[in-house]
């Protein structure tokens, strides 16, 4: 009997996995909150564990399902005329002689929802973090106070981060996107700092499930003061690191597969911070020759 119940378990979970699989690019709104929550198993220490069952939160429409299925075809549609055009929607002549590109700038509240802002509160922390439009609505204004506090839960060690990151780019139905920076070799910031230094991190999408944590890291250094700043960060000196080590085995950004972009800080000095950030965008600055500013380690030497 205990098998038998075992097994029908197991086929229930099964179908049940399938069909989320199935309806999610037309349903992904309704369902994406309770796909998360039921295979997501980790919780706080102290923290008890959710007696609602994950279908109790789905609330299925057939009215928004039709709603969400048309934009999906509008963006279906959109993105093949731009295949059709060329790279990124533009013709081959123009996506080659490219040299400048703005990839994210803030003008209206509408650009500040491409963007998710964090802080060690997830983990328990006490650190504070704020995104609005700045004076005139001209730049993004990223503030609040870092706390290097660490919470009473015996088991976390560090804490005081505040970080920023844009969301992933999304095609129609739900697919995954990526940019294509590999025509352009360095990244171009218009900023207005405290003083404070900020870490630039870069998210791509990993070959394999065990590259899941990559992402290239370089420090941004701002200066403080009334006046804003331009920076180049060429691609060349970011740097790879998983889970806050930094790797032996280095090796240059995947340009062609970025996922995306944040702002961490994370400077071990409470108090309040201030960010402004005007635009970020890419040049292909042709007298930057490095390919990798790193030492390559390689694996299979020959003797």
């Amino acid at each position: 009997m205990a098998l038998t119940t075992t097994l029908l378990s197991s086929a229930y979970l099964r179908g049940r996995c399938y069909r989320h699989k199935v309806l999610h690019p037309l349903l992904g709104p309704l369902l994406s909150d309770s796909v998360s929550k039921s295979y997501s198993s980790y919780r706080r220490p102290g923290s008890q564990p959710e007696k609602k069952m994950s279908w109790q939160d789905i609330d299925f429409s057939f009215k928004k399902g039709f709603d969400v299925l048309k934009t999906q075809l509008s963006m279906l549609k959109k993105e093949t005329k731009d295949y059709l055009v060329g790279p990124g929607g533009h013709r081959l002549d123009q996506y080659l002689l490219e040299q400048t590109k703005v990839v994210w700038e803030f003008r209206s509240q509408e650009d500040l929802n491409k963007w998710v802002i964090s802080s060690d509160v997830e983990i328990g922390g006490k650190s504070e973090v704020y995104l609005q439009l700045g004076r005139n609505n001209q730049a993004a204004l990223l503030y609040g106070t870092l706390n290097t506090e660490v919470p009473r839960d015996g088991e976390t060690q560090y804490s005081g981060y505040c970080s920023m990151r844009a969301k992933p780019p999304m095609g129609s139905f739900f697919r995954k996107k990526y940019y294509d920076w590999s025509n352009f070799n360095s990244l171009y910031l218009r900023v207005r700092g405290d003083g404070r230094p900020w870490m630039i991190n870069i998210y791509t999408d990993p070959y394999f499930s065990h590259q899941k944590d990559d992402l290239y890291n370089y420090f941004m250094f701002t200066r403080g003061g009334p006046y804003w700043e331009e920076i180049k960060i060429p691609f060349s000196k970011f740097f790879l690191s998983s889970r806050g080590r930094i790797q032996d085995d280095q090796h240059p950004i995947w340009l062609d597969k970025v996922s995306t972009l944040g702002f961490t800080i994370g400077d071990k000095v409470d108090g309040p911070f201030q960010l402004e950030i005007d635009f970020i965008g890419l040049l292909n600055d042709r007298a930057h020759t490095e390919e990798f500013a790193y030492e390559m380690y390689e694996k299979n030497p020959r003797v």
